[in-house]
């Protein structure tokens, strides 16, 4: 049976629920999944020979799946990355390929990427300087707007947070930060008390999702609920966002202001998927699978 190497940051739990589907999805087309870390494994240079060397893998095989990039040092990331860009050299295919984690990972190259393709997004900031961060807070407080902070690299809404600018230190001093203020103005939505996840397979949009949410955050981890979703404007400009990054796959999120415009907010290279699956019947990851394996 070919061999497929999934690269996880869940090794531990099998490469957890999304790890698992996608297994049997390759199963379902007579692959067998290898679950295996990215920092499991290691770059040889003999002889001016290149190779990768995967953990219980050893035979060739023409494609991957990245469903997790641990996180670590910026050497350590670098270094994952580069085995991704080696094996890309070497002619396998990887999904997502490693210049679209690099520009999704960094929520700040996102936003270039974006705004040069012409793209809605919110107004963004990012600085290192604690007082230059305070200065556009206060110009954007007497402006009448709100900002929020973001970890640079981030996922699943964890250290979002509205900034409050009555407060003398309404910076954070957390891990999330790690010195880089990445700032951003908040969408005010209205009655739009839901933003969307558009999930693009192949340059087509695969599915979409309404999230709402007990706040003003609505990511499924943090508990929002999830129903189907069928606006046309909101399916379009998640495509055009996941066209602008050069992605294989995407979960594009999507929030709608008080006065109906549409604004992207992110672009997931490695988006989970268990929420919109609940209320889809088409399987998901059967799709990325076949999607996958037409490059092998």
């Amino acid at each position: 049976m070919k061999q497929v190497p999934i690269f996880t940051d869940e090794v531990a739990q099998a490469g957890g629920w999304h790890g698992q589907a996608l297994a049997c999805a390759f199963a379902h087309r007579g692959w067998q999944a290898h679950m295996v870390a990215l920092d499991q494994c290691h770059i040889s240079i003999l002889h001016q020979q290149v190779t990768v060397q995967i953990p219980g893998l050893s035979q060739p095989f023409p494609v991957a799946f990245v469903r997790g990039v641990a996180a670590g040092s910026t050497q350590q990331i670098i270094t994952r990355l580069n085995i991704l860009h080696t094996l890309q050299r070497q002619g396998v295919k990887v999904y997502n390929h490693a210049n679209a984690i690099e520009r999704t990972v960094d929520k700040s190259f996102t936003s270039q990427c974006l705004a040069e393709a012409g793209l809605a997004t919110p107004n963004t900031w990012v600085c290192e300087h604690r007082a230059t961060a305070h200065a556009l807070i206060q110009s954007a407080s007497d402006a009448g707007k709100r900002l929020i902070i973001k970890p640079l690299f981030g996922s699943q809404g964890k250290g979002v947070r509205l900034i409050d600018p009555q407060q003398s230190w309404p910076l954070p001093q957390d891990p999330f930060v790690d010195g880089v203020f990445y700032l951003q103005e908040k969408i005010e939505t209205g009655k739009y008390q839901h933003d969307y996840r558009v999930f693009v397979i192949g340059q087509q949009v695969f599915a979409v999702m309404k999230r709402q949410g007990q706040g003003w955050l609505h990511n499924v981890a943090c508990g929002a609920q999830c129903v189907p979703c069928h606006e046309p404007d909101v399916a379009e400009l998640g495509l055009k966002a996941a066209l602008a990054i050069g992605i294989d796959y995407a979960g594009v999120d999507i929030m709608r202001d008080q006065h109906g415009q549409c604004w992207v907010i992110e672009v997931n290279s490695i988006p989970a998927w268990r929420g919109l699956q609940s209320i889809t019947p088409q399987d998901i990851a059967l799709a990325l699978v076949d999607d996958l394996l037409q490059w092998a």
